[in-house]
């Protein structure tokens, strides 16, 4: 898959702190692509690098095949960023404040009326357009901000914790309009230390910590790489001893585990096999009697992922 965003050897530093150290980046075209790390692990500084904000101290990045330190014009006419404090001024509307960027910009003023309005309409703020900015509510501006990132229509969007201080609400809207974006082709760069928000939306994630990249991929192959092997949760109604006999003499079964609690009884069967491996368990039982009413896949999630490679890299360290 063709990559928007590379980045070789990339290093960053503050005096003598080490903030990004040898960072090798590969973002593909069309992906949402979270950017996992705690507070100071390098995230903001390594999208500031990519908007050319940033002079690197080594290394290169590049944005749709441009230098961001040698073609810094061509890279800032391809990329959207929204940084995570989000400046607005007073005593301007907000179709006022998206001309002043459409300007910056240097769009034509003709186009300025149906491109403000058609942003607005995408970020569901038509009903705001003439409201002071300083009025609205913080998610409100969180998506005015976004129009405003997309006024030039960029092929990639760099979003630094952008769901930080919205309510439930405000983040579920954020999440749809993330989604629309990739359905229009946009490539978004999503930072946050809020795991369960970008597990519910990101394609490929991308684990930071004090400046080093530990993990980065799509997430069903990182996922897979650090569960070499898969478990599933059977729930059954016959004898459950029966159950685990019968499951630990199919192919490919590694262990199994009774549970009997509050919850119906089951089995969980840890399989090194592939889909039809799995076919051919559930086969299995089925052929030798034991009754089931659930089979399924047990997944891990994002917190569990980022505590399993950031627990490795500490202990390795």
């Amino acid at each position: 898959m063709t990559a928007i965003v590379e980045t070789k050897q990339l290093t960053r530093y503050y005096g003598e702190m080490l903030a990004l150290n040898h960072l090798n980046l590969h973002i593909p075209a069309g992906a949402i692509y979270g950017f996992i790390g705690p507070n100071g692990a390098g995230k903001t500084t390594t999208m500031r690098i990519l908007t050319t904000l940033l002079k690197p101290s080594g290394g290169e990045a590049w944005v749709a095949g441009f230098s961001v330190t040698h073609q810094r014009s061509e890279v800032r006419r391809v990329v959207g960023f929204m940084p995570d404090s989000f400046g607005f001024y007073n005593n301007m509307t907000a179709a006022e404040y998206l001309e002043f960027f459409a300007a910056a910009y240097q769009i034509p003023p003709s186009r300025w009326s149906r491109l403000i309005d058609d942003l607005l309409a995408l970020v569901d703020l038509s009903h705001k357009r003439d409201s002071d900015v300083m009025s609205l509510s913080r998610g409100m501006k969180q998506r005015l901000s976004l129009a405003r990132t997309l006024i030039h229509d960029p092929q990639l969007l760099i979003l630094d914790e952008p769901a930080s201080g919205l309510d439930p609400r405000a983040r579920v809207e954020l999440r749809e309009l993330l989604r629309e974006l990739r359905r229009m082709g946009k490539t978004i760069m999503i930072s946050s230390h809020i795991l369960t928000e970008l597990a519910e939306m990101c394609t490929h994630i991308g684990i930071i910590e004090r400046g080093t990249l530990l993990a980065s991929g799509d997430v069903t192959t990182i996922m897979r790489s650090l569960q070499p092997h898969r478990t599933f949760e059977v729930h059954v109604i016959s004898d459950l001893e029966q159950a685990v006999t019968v499951a630990t003499a199919a192919n490919h079964v590694l262990a199994v585990r009774a549970v009997q609690d509050e919850g119906p009884p089951r089995l969980v069967i840890d399989i090194d096999g592939d889909d039809h491996a799995v076919s051919a368990l559930l086969a299995h039982l089925v052929r030798h009697g034991v009754e089931i009413i659930h089979f399924t896949a047990q997944t891990s999630n994002l917190e569990e992922v980022f505590l399993q490679v950031t627990q490795s890299a500490n202990t390795s360290a």
